[in-house]
């Protein structure tokens, strides 16, 4: 088949390489446009069009998928699918209807599960243990449509979101090219998703990311990881934010009030609702990430002191 891949941030790309790599033809990819980046806030590529770029495949980056300049050239490439990983907008029902078998998306959660921008995020927040990867068809609704096919993947106790994600995105790419050939075999199926089990997961805001010490360990520990890479947990300190790494519940711990920090020789106890927990890194506004044991030692943290 002739396929357009549309996607647009580094999750996107081992899925791209499946696809280019498959027996069918890439003949472009979508992607959101250049975006400014960096200290210097210049533009930049999106991971999926610089590796179209590094490997010669024609980049469309429409501000808008109903721009009728993009609308055209979709009809001159006449696609017959156009699979989808995490591209970032909305596809309008006059580009859904172009490809001859429509658009494809592989989506990071077992479907009607976490429908929404950020499942994988979602699933370590609330504490899922088994999450996976679904295909399904493309439709108006917010990850609506029938699906083709799944995979299953545990949630170990320590993994981050990215940890989880990096590992879905590996192995949801080869979910995504079955599905590719199963549709080009004429053997593909797409089973509606049932009407119970549904839940939303939006994107997780700056404000989502800040740790709440009067929760249980067990859900401050579900924060943090969460929140690993992005937006990135944070907490305040003699009112100025830090940003934490991943920490480790401790029961058997000492009674510490919520936020309350205690600086041992080898670690850095934080109160919760329940038992402590032992911090990772820690990241003060301007600085690199350092030890928990380190950051504390530099800023001499008192007896009775609380994050916050």
């Amino acid at each position: 088949m002739r396929v357009i891949f549309a996607g647009t941030p580094a999750v996107a790309v081992p899925a791209l390489a499946a696809v280019a790599a498959s027996r069918h033809e890439l003949v472009a990819v979508v992607t959101r446009p250049d975006a400014p980046a960096g200290r210097g806030r210049g533009l930049s590529r999106s991971p999926v069009g610089a590796w179209a770029d590094e490997h010669g495949v024609e980049v469309l980056t429409p501000a808008r998928p109903r721009d009728p300049e993009f609308l055209d050239r979709l009809r001159e490439l006449s696609p017959d699918c156009v699979p989808v990983v995490a591209y970032g907008a909305l596809v309008p029902p006059a580009a859904l209807e172009i490809p001859r078998y429509g658009w494809i998306n592989l989506h990071f959660s077992l479907l009607p599960a976490w429908r929404g921008a950020a499942p994988v995020q979602h699933a370590v927040l609330h504490g899922d243990e088994l999450t996976g990867a679904s295909v399904f068809h493309l439709e108006q609704g917010l990850d609506t449509g029938p699906v083709f096919g799944t995979l299953t993947d545990e949630i170990r106790p320590g993994d981050t979101s990215g940890d989880l994600l990096e590992r879905l995105a590996d192995s949801g790419a080869g979910l995504l090219v079955a599905v590719l050939d199963a549709i080009a075999d004429g053997t593909a199926r797409a089973e509606p998703q049932p009407a119970d089990g549904v839940s939303l997961a939006p994107k997780l805001t700056v404000e989502d990311a800040r740790v709440r010490w009067g929760d249980p360990a067990f859900a401050v520990d579900r924060r943090i990881r969460a929140c690993t890479p992005a937006p990135g947990a944070w907490t305040t300190f003699r009112d100025e934010r830090v940003k934490l790494g991943a920490v480790a519940p401790v029961p058997d711990g000492p009674d510490l009030k919520p936020g309350e920090l205690l600086v041992e020789k080898t670690r850095v106890l934080a109160g919760t609702a329940t038992v402590p927990v032992r911090l990772g890194e820690v990241r003060a506004a301007g600085k690199r990430a350092m030890a928990a044991t380190d950051w504390a030692r530099g800023i001499r943290v008192s007896a009775g002191e609380a994050l916050a």
